[in-house]
Formats: C-alpha cells, sequence, structure tokens
C-alpha cells in the first residue's frame, strides 16, 4: 500500500471511513486526487455579501449573507406548543426568509441574531411565492477564535459544490486536510508548452485554486487547469485522428456520367450555395484511401438529406454500396419515401420501367415481413441494392453487404457507439462515415465533442421555407391564454391546413406499471402530477375544444403497420391534428402542417423543442409554435422557454441550452452516470483555449503517437481515457 502515489491515496485513509463514504456517495469523489479536482465554485469575500435576487429554484445553494430579522412564531393553540423561527437574511439588495421548525429552532435563534454574518446552505424552495431556504446548515463568520472561521479570516472563502449531506465548508475542512499531497501532482503539460505560454506549475495551481489570497490567484490557477483539461481531452482526439489516417479503405468517386450526374440532372431546383460546398468537401474526403469522418449539421430543413443522398450516389457510382440508419422505424421509413420519391425511376434498378443507370433502394427495419425482409437481405449479399435505409436491424448478424462504402448515420445522439461500430464492421475495409445531426452545436462543442471528426455546416434555408413564430403559454398563471392556443389551431384547420399536439408521455398501461413501480421524486413532488399523456390529451380534446377535427394519435409503442397508416393519412391530409409524442421529432415532413401545440414543454430540453418546431413551417403556409407550461415565471423553466420563443437559430439556441446545462461528459458518456471530465474549462466560453490546445495536441502526436517522451502527459490520459472512453474514442 505504501507504494501507492499520493493522489491515488483512497479518501477513508485521510478522512476516515464516515466522511469517505459520504463523499463517495455524494460527490463521487474516492481519492486524494478526486477531492483536489473538486474544485470551488465560486469564492466569496469576508466582506462580500452575495447576491439573493437571482437564486435558481430547486438548486442547492451556498449563500454569504447578514441576518436583518429572526422572530419566533408559535402556533397550534394557545398553549403554543408548535414553534417556527422565521429569519430574515439580506445581501443589501435582495432579502432571502430562513425559516426552522419544530426542536430545530433553539440553536438557530441563539446563534443568528441581527447584525450576525454566515453561511447559509440548502435548498431554494419557493412559499407563498416567496424564495425560502428550510432548515439551511449554517457557519457563523464571527472570527471570534472559530479555527475555521480564524483560517478564512482576510481570504477569499471557497464555496464548493455541495450537497444536502456535505456542505461547502465540510467539503472545505477536507480539502485542506489533503491539500498537502498537491506536491505529489505528476504534471500532464509538456514543460516546453507550460513555460511557453507562462502557465503555473499543477502543485501550485491546485494550491491557489482551493487557497488564493487574491483574485490573481484564482485567475492564474484556473488557466493552468483549463489547459489540462483542454489539452488532454486533445491529445486523445488527436490519437484517434492520427490513428484513423493510418487505416486503409477504398477511394470512391463518383462516374463521369453515371448515377450523381443522371439524379442531378431530374432534380427540380438548384442546390444552395451551402449545399454545394459541404458536397464538394465529402467527394474529396471519399475520393482519399483513408476513411473519412465527417459531421454533417445544419438547421432542420436546411437539405442534410440530399447532401447525403448526393454523398450515397457517389459511392454507388464507384460500385459501392450505401447505408443509412436511422433511430426510428418512422423515421426510416420516411427517409425511405422521401429518397425513393427524390431519385424516382433512378430507385428502379433492375425492375421494369427502371432508367438504365439505376440502382435498387431497400428498407429494412425490425418489422418488416419475412418475404420482404429475405428479399432485402438478397438484394444486400448480391449488391443489387445500392443503398439501404434502415435502424438498428441494420446491425443484426445476418445482414451481409457485397461491398459495404459509405455509413451515414443520422442523428448520432441518438446511436450508442456499439451500434455504429457494429454496421462499420460490414465492410471489407473500413467504410467511409458521414454523421448527420439536426441539432445544431456551436464550433467550440464540436471541436471538443466530435473533435475526431472534420465538420460540415449547412446554416442556408433552401428557398421557399416559411418563418415559424414561437409562443410560450402559462397555462396556470393564465388559462386564458391555453383556450386561444385551441382557437389558433382550429382557425388553421379552418383555413385548410394541419397542427400537431406533442406530449411527453404516452398514457397506456405500460405507462401506468411504471409509474407504479417509480418512487416520486422531488420532481414530481413539485410538480404534483404526471406528465400530460398522448391518450388523455386526445379524448380530452376530441370532447372538448377541438370537438369535430380528425384527430388521430402517434407514439412509439403502436404496431409498426398502424403507425405508417396514421403518417400516411396524415400526410395525405386525411387527418387535421395529429396528438403524438417525440416520435415525429426528426424527419417528419408533411408540409400542409402549420401548427403544433408542445404540451408540459419545460419536461423537454432545449434542442428538443428545436428539433419539433422544425415540423412546422415546411411549407409555403407560416409555421405557429406554442409552448405550454404550467411553471411559474422566475423558474429556470420559463426562462428556458423563452429563450427558444425568442430565437430560431439553432446554434444560438444550443449554446443557450449548453450554457443552462454545462457541457455534461464531453466524451460522450454523460448517458452512462460517468462525471463531467470538464471541471473549469467551459467549451463555450474558452473557444481560444480550446482551439491552441488542440493546435498543440496534433503537433505533438504527429511527432509522438505513442507519447513515448511524455509519461506525466501518458498518465493523465490513462486516467481519463478508463476502459469505457477509450473504448469509445476507439469506436466513435
Amino acid at each position: 500500500m505504501d507504494d501507492v502515489p499520493a493522489l491515488d491515496e483512497p479518501l477513508k485513509k485521510s478522512l476516515g471511513p464516515a466522511t469517505a463514504k459520504v463523499m463517495a456517495e455524494a460527490l463521487d469523489l474516492h481519492t486524494v486526487g478526486d477531492l483536489l479536482h473538486h474544485y470551488p465554485r465560486r469564492y466569496a469575500e469576508r466582506g462580500e455579501l452575495t447576491t439573493l435576487s437571482d437564486l435558481p429554484l430547486d438548486e442547492h445553494v451556498t449563500v454569504v449573507a447578514q441576518v436583518s430579522d429572526a422572530r419566533v412564531h408559535t402556533f397550534n393553540g394557545a398553549k403554543g406548543r408548535g414553534q417556527r423561527l422565521e429569519v430574515t437574511i439580506t445581501d443589501g439588495y435582495g432579502r432571502l426568509q430562513l425559516v426552522f421548525f419544530g426542536k430545530g429552532v433553539h440553536k438557530p435563534h441563539h446563534d443568528l441574531l441581527p447584525g450576525t454574518r454566515a453561511m447559509f446552505s440548502g435548498k431554494v424552495s419557493l412559499f407563498n411565492r416567496r424564495l425560502q431556504l428550510a432548515h439551511p446548515a449554517y457557519e457563523l463568520l464571527r472570527g471570534d477564535g472559530d479555527a475555521a472561521v480564524d483560517a478564512w479570516a482576510g481570504a477569499l472563502i471557497p464555496i464548493y459544490p455541495a450537497t444536502t449531506k456535505l456542505e461547502s465548508w465540510k467539503i472545505a475542512k477536507a480539502v485542506d486536510a489533503v491539500l498537502p499531497s498537491a506536491a505529489d501532482a505528476v504534471d500532464p503539460l509538456p514543460e516546453a508548452l507550460r513555460e511557453g505560454r507562462g502557465l503555473a506549475e499543477l502543485p501550485d495551481a491546485l494550491r491557489l485554486i482551493h487557497r488564493p489570497r487574491t483574485q490573481a490567484d484564482i485567475a492564474a490557477a484556473r488557466e493552468r487547469l483549463k489547459w489540462d483539461e483542454a489539452f488532454v481531452l486533445q491529445v486523445a482526439l488527436a490519437r484517434r485522428r492520427h490513428a484513423d489516417t493510418q487505416l486503409p479503405a477504398v477511394p470512391r468517386r463518383p462516374a463521369a456520367d453515371g448515377l450523381l450526374t443522371a439524379f442531378d440532372a431530374k432534380l427540380p431546383f438548384t442546390l444552395t450555395d451551402g449545399q454545394r460546398k459541404v458536397s464538394k468537401e465529402i467527394f474529396d474526403d471519399l475520393a482519399t484511401d483513408h476513411p473519412m469522418h465527417r459531421l454533417l449539421q445544419g438547421e432542420v430543413g436546411s437539405g442534410k438529406t440530399l447532401v447525403a443522398l448526393r454523398a450515397m450516389l457517389a459511392v454507388v457510382d464507384a460500385g459501392g454500396q450505401a447505408a443509412m440508419l436511422a433511430p426510428t422505424e418512422v423515421l426510416a421509413q420516411q427517409h425511405h419515401r422521401s429518397v425513393t420519391e427524390m431519385m424516382g425511376e433512378l430507385a428502379e434498378g433492375g425492375m421494369l420501367g427502371g432508367a438504365d443507370k439505376a440502382t435498387k433502394v431497400v428498407l429494412l427495419t425490425g418489422s418488416m415481413g419475412t418475404a420482404a425482409r429475405r428479399q432485402a437481405l438478397l438484394d444486400l449479399v448480391t449488391g443489387e441494392a445500392g443503398i439501404v435505409i434502415g435502424t438498428h436491424a441494420l446491425i443484426e448478424d445476418k445482414v451481409k453487404f457485397h461491398d459495404l462504402g459509405l455509413v451515414v448515420v443520422d442523428e448520432q445522439h441518438r446511436f450508442g457507439v456499439e451500434q455504429r461500430d457494429a454496421l462499420r464492421g460490414k465492410g471489407k475495409q473500413p467504410p467511409h462515415l458521414l454523421v448527420m445531426t439536426a441539432t445544431p452545436i456551436p464550433r467550440t462543442v464540436a471541436m471538443t465533442v466530435f473533435g475526431d471528426l472534420e465538420t460540415s455546416v449547412l446554416d442556408q434555408l433552401p428557398a421557399g421555407r416559411s418563418p415559424i413564430a414561437s409562443h410560450v403559454v402559462p397555462a396556470a398563471d393564465k388559462p386564458h391564454f391555453l383556450t386561444r392556443a385551441w382557437e389558433r389551431v382550429r382557425e388553421e384547420v379552418e383555413n385548410g391546413h394541419q397542427a400537431y399536439v406533442v406530449c411527453p408521455r404516452i398514457g397506456d398501461e405500460e405507462d401506468q406499471k411504471k409509474a407504479a413501480k417509480r418512487k416520486p421524486s422531488a420532481e414530481d413532488e413539485a410538480e404534483k402530477r404526471p406528465p400530460l399523456a398522448v391518450l388523455d390529451v386526445a379524448e380530452k380534446l376530441a370532447a372538448g375544444p377541438l370537438a369535430g377535427l380528425r384527430i388521430a394519435v402517434l407514439h412509439g409503442r403502436m404496431h409498426p403497420d398502424d403507425k405508417d397508416d396514421v403518417m400516411r393519412r396524415f400526410a395525405a391530409g386525411e387527418l387535421d391534428v395529429l396528438v403524438a409524442t417525440t416520435v415525429i421529432e426528426v424527419g417528419v415532413n408533411v408540409p400542409n402542417a402549420t401548427a403544433m401545440v408542445i404540451m408540459d414543454a419545460d419536461r423537454f430540453g432545449v434542442s428538443q423543442l428545436h428539433q419539433l418546431r422544425g415540423r412546422v413551417g415546411r411549407g409555403s403556409a407560416p409555421g405557429l409554435c406554442l409552448l405550454v407550461t404550467e411553471m411559474p415565471e422566475a423558474s429556470p423553466a420559463r426562462q428556458r422557454l423563452g429563450a427558444v420563443a425568442s430565437t430560431l437559430d439553432g446554434f444560438e439556441l444550443s449554446r443557450i441550452d449548453l450554457e443552462q446545462r454545462r457541457e455534461g461528459d464531453v466524451l460522450g458518456q454523460a448517458q452512462s452516470g460517468v462525471r463531467s471530465s470538464l471541471r473549469v474549462l467551459a467549451v463555450i466560453d474558452d473557444e481560444e483555449v480550446i482551439a491552441a490546445a488542440r493546435e498543440e495536441a496534433t503537433a505533438l502526436v504527429l511527432a509522438d503517437p505513442d507519447l513515448a517522451a511524455h509519461p506525466g502527459l501518458r498518465t493523465a490520459l490513462d486516467a481519463l481515457l478508463s476502459e469505457e472512453r477509450e473504448e469509445y474514442l476507439e469506436k466513435g
């Protein structure tokens, strides 16, 4: 045990088993190194009072403030058996109420006298429309001999990300106990880079971020630690890119007068400048002898599918096959329909009436009948089908290709790494890869999250697309706004258009079983009701505000034939209103649908709302999107909806989304519960650091791919790339 590096030492050895257990359970901190990298969220100065006016609802906060008033109220009859202590604290501008009940009244009543300054820690709640902290933990800041307070005297007070079980000041005391170990921290930055950029040494940076004397100390520490995070991550991605360039691939160049030329000649419109530019980038990549890894991102309706189809046709021209992987059956069917419509007789290879240069376009999904499925598999293995569009059914072992040259993945964030890897493994040599997303990603995020992919952006909308007006409908505050929303839907239908109503839940028996098993969360308590469900809402609308209209439902647990039938009828104009879950989020294209009402809109993410909204205004008539919510005006959820309503710029929205959610784990492991690998680096704000780190990392990896001369960097990389993440990058 003696040769365990100081930073790998388990916390129970330094802090004792009880504290170490809480650190592990509440904050996922297990070693001395974990704790040293748990940085303060901000710093309070001894004389400073924090702003109380903009505290986030339902979040755990720590504030430094002064008591302005404290009163005990008695209740429960004349004998006054119940007691409630109400303390008002102030920052000189705003006020915040603290409440203590029952036996918990006596100590704070004695401690929290008017004029006392203290740190208070608790969860912000709303009572009688006022913000309050119920039973907050507190630490007095009197400097009257208390050792912890004396240690802070005159210095900046670190406020740590904390939990109900572990207040900020307790974390600070734990950090004090392990801070001497920072001297043994192994520096991942090459010395030349560190000195060339004037960055502090790692042990100094760790000491300064936890116990700064001045604001300049904090700035120097953060600058250094940002570089650690950006550089180690960019080295991981640079090594991945370098490894890709070593792989062989078959160059795929379109024939001079082949399928692609024939397809372009029959297009009823000209490509936008953006589509032409992005197509050239893709064709240049396809012509090289190592696999293309390209991310194609673009606004909803910017014509990504057309660009991807032209790439697939180029590969078919060059004698290969192309596969498009879609996340849902509805989307796979929609893509198949729109591709065959765009191609016309060029999609009828081997059939009567098919054009000379035609190929066959097949659909492969899990719910297909045996005969159709057998034929599709045969067409793929013989090479008869140049293009296949399908769901994860494409990944099954039975699926064999004649010569897979290109894989197009639609809505990348919906697929696990294993799924994409399995499809790429079906080529004789690694096929080229084109990843598409309609969730716009700011440049820095793309550089960080998809750093091993080259990025193409389509930010022009094709001519003829209409603007979409978006409005928040505060159903609880102003019920008449919701009444008006349904009137607007009727008006759109009367004008010959159609509408979507989107709900977060299905509401069938399966849902009820899940709800019965689930323990109510704090959020449910706050909401006091489950999210609205498709089946319930459809029934109420048909009997109430939309009575007489042709209404149908669509959700993921319907039989595939029923789903397809509903979509077909809606697309044909045989239905007025489609009440659906987010199955309509991507790829559904009904130009006559002009209105969308999103119920419980606060239950959806910013990107998801933007995606959903992109389903309307796809024709010549303007679109309308109404975001219905019962959340109070002051809540973060309402601010998020306000942001969505205020702009149609997906890149701006993804910036807002990111600022509100933080980055998650930039290596794509957010969904697995791995903590974010970013602590001080903010991908939106630190664009310059990320770009510079990428350049430095690329140069270093080119010179020394195995990092033989950089053992400190190798160690840091091993820590960042747990097996799971290494696998993610290997397959990414």
